[in-house]
């Protein structure tokens, strides 16, 4: 067993997901393949996972495998791939996709899975990303390619509507959400046996159902609590919990992320909608700044104190390796194709996230049927942001990146065409060689 890991470099991730495989009998002997174009990010992931390696019982082997010339090498006979690339990384790419913005009046939140951030950050991906699918096709045909980068339904679109490699879309989202919501309006003795239904799009899927363990639709309780929790200066969730006022039902991710997927919450005529929600805007290059010092921390307290004992996560990668591996079911959310109209109200190019069936035969998307239609409605405001980026990145059409942004809710909500196509030429510019040319 093979399992090769792109970016390597993200080594947090890459502990957590390794470090899953190494918890299971049927995976922990496996060739962890670490890839990345950075050889000192790559050595800080060797070091601990070798350690952590040694401290499983001293199972399976780690190999690294640094720069371009050397991917087909750490792709040669995998048998799963696991993408966690960041393409311009922190800096220049997120600094560049958040301060021209914010020259031009544009604020942003996250702005790696839609706005101008999401549309800049799929278009200097998908070429990285379609050089692993002609490596792919060439040294390991039939391996599984899980991919966990942001923009998700872009890349993953992409991969599976442009190449031949057989590509899931993975994100955390879905495994938290009901137990976010039902901890935000005090019903965590509902937790325990609770049966869920979750469609739409990534990071904007849709919990339709929720019912206790006795099949009691626990809805109405919830949006009885609702107001209650809006009102609390503290509470930090409050985009997603008015989407159930507005929209009847709660959705999978943040609400720092879905702040920036719909033109209600940022805008520069209503200031006090930032402080009345909680809004953290520029929270991704925050984060970024936090992340990379606390690592370093970490590292070094790593090195020094030895590696922690690793309890397995809730990421999907591990459970889908193991239940292909040992043909046993399981059951994620995940991001397809919606072929033979799995949600019936949505396209048929669209990247959709649905329930997926896992055994030995690989993945198996479910039907859905139709989402509400304004569940499906607000979906639409991203999928027409996702297919035109998709487009542009496909013909090299610089007129499509101006559509994809004009039709961004968001930013045709707070910025003219005029000023969106300058906007959009001048972090064309400022990306240079991260980015292909686009006539």
């Amino acid at each position: 067993m093979k399992i090769t890991f792109m970016g390597a470099g993200s080594t947090v991730f890459a502990r957590n997901v390794i470090g899953d495989c190494m918890c299971v009998d049927s995976l922990k002997d496996s060739v962890f393949a670490l890839y990345d174009i950075d050889a000192s990010r790559v050595e800080e992931s060797r070091v601990i996972l070798e350690a952590m390696r040694k401290a499983k019982g001293g199972f399976g082997k780690i190999e690294c495998y640094v720069g371009v010339e050397n991917r087909k090498a750490a792709l040669k006979d995998a048998n799963f791939v696991v993408n966690a690339i960041q393409v311009g990384g922190y800096d220049p790419c997120t600094i560049i996709d958040f301060e021209i913005p914010k020259k031009f009046g544009l604020l942003q939140t996250i702005g790696d899975t839609l706005g101008i951030g999401g549309i800049m950050r799929a278009l200097r991906t998908i070429p990285v990303m379609e050089d692993f699918a002609k490596d792919m096709e060439e040294v390991c045909p039939d391996a599984l390619f899980m991919n966990y980068t942001n923009p998700m339904a872009m890349l993953t679109g992409y991969m599976q509507r442009y190449t031949g490699v057989n590509t899931i879309g993975l994100c955390h989202s879905v495994q938290v959400c009901t137990d976010t919501l039902l901890k935000n309006v005090g019903m965590e003795d509902k937790l325990e046996g609770r049966k869920e239904l979750i469609a739409g799009i990534n990071h904007m899927a849709w919990l339709l159902e929720i019912k206790d363990k006795n099949g009691v639709d626990l809805y109405p309780a919830i949006k009885a609590k609702v107001d209650e929790y809006i009102d609390n200066p503290e509470n930090i969730d409050k985009v997603r919990m008015e989407y159930i006022k507005n929209f009847g039902y709660y959705c999978t991710e943040s609400s720092e992320h879905n702040a920036e997927y719909n033109p209600f919450y940022i805008k520069s005529k209503y200031p006090e909608l930032i402080e009345k929600y909680n809004i953290p805007l520029d929270e991704y290059p925050r984060r970024c700044v936090n992340q990379i010092d606390a690592w370093k921390k970490e590292y070094a307290e790593l090195l020094e104190n030895g590696v922690k004992e690793h309890t397995r996560s809730h990421e999907y990668a591990s459970w889908i390796m193991q239940s292909i591996t040992e043909n046993t079911p399981y059951q994620i959310g995940g991001n397809v194709i919606n072929k033979n109209h799995l949600i019936t109200n949505l396209p048929a190019e669209a990247c959709v996230e649905v329930p997926c069936l896992v055994n030995g035969n690989g993945i198996t998307p479910c039907y859905v049927g139709a989402l509400p239609v304004q569940c499906a409605a607000m979906n639409m405001t991203n999928i027409n942001v996702q297919l035109l980026t998709i487009e542009a990145a496909r013909t090299g059409k610089k007129d499509h990146i101006y559509q994809a942004a004009m039709l961004d809710p968001h930013t045709a909500a707070e910025l003219d065409i005029d000023t969106i196509k300058k906007m959009v030429d001048e972090l064309i510019d400022a990306h240079g060689d991260y980015l292909p040319k686009f006539v």
